[in-house]
């Protein structure tokens, strides 16, 4: 499986992006995704989660209201739009991707994802 993010720049306060992780190497559109964010000198965090079917979705306190998830499943392909970005959202963007279909549960942690993108980088200036 092999996930490419992409969509990742520079926008200053206030501004909005967004970001594409396109999936290939399996029909990735059958199994929960997610988007994650490492910013300089921290952990990688959660971000945002979809269900395979796209009907579910859950987000971190931090993006919540801002940030939305979202799947296109016959161009195989998830999308995190950001908006109202803020400095501390400056980081490397993973999308990731579970090898479970799950419809209720979100899944948060780094250790339920299988597969990861190479990342794309927010950089957000003030």
């Amino acid at each position: 499986v092999q996930l490419q993010a992409s969509g990742g720049g520079l926008v200053q306060a206030g501004g909005s992006l967004r970001l594409s992780c396109a999936a290939s190497g399996r029909t990735s559109s059958s199994y929960n995704m997610g988007w994650f964010r490492q910013a300089p000198g921290k952990e990688r965090e959660f971000v945002a989660t979809i269900s395979w079917g796209g009907g579910n979705t859950n987000y971190a306190d931090s993006v919540s209201g801002r940030f939305t998830i979202s799947r296109d499943n016959a161009k195989n392909t998830l999308y995190l739009q950001m908006s109202n970005l803020r400095p501390e959202d400056t980081a490397v963007y993973y999308c990731a991707s579970t090898s479970r279909r799950n419809s209720y549960v979100s899944y948060t942690r780094l250790s339920d994802y299988d597969f990861w993108g190479q990342g794309t980088l927010v950089t957000v200036s003030s």
